[in-house]
């Protein structure tokens, strides 16, 4: 049963502490309710603008 499950662990500590970052931020700058809800949408989703943001400069 053991060599079934897998190890996550660090990967969802980075997503976590990337989340929290990002709800803070986007929280911190919202101007009213509806950008603060946008905020909490925007910070789930985070490493796909990560990754975007990344291709857009290399010219992908």
């Amino acid at each position: 049963m053991k060599d079934k499950i897998r190890d996550n662990g660090p990967n969802s500590a980075v997503y976590g502490l990337g989340f929290i970052g990002a709800l803070v931020y986007y929280i911190s700058t919202a101007t009213s309710f509806g950008t603060g809800v946008l905020g909490v949408l925007k910070a789930l989703v985070w490493p796909a603008f990560l990754v975007y943001e990344a291709f857009s400069k290399l010219g992908a």
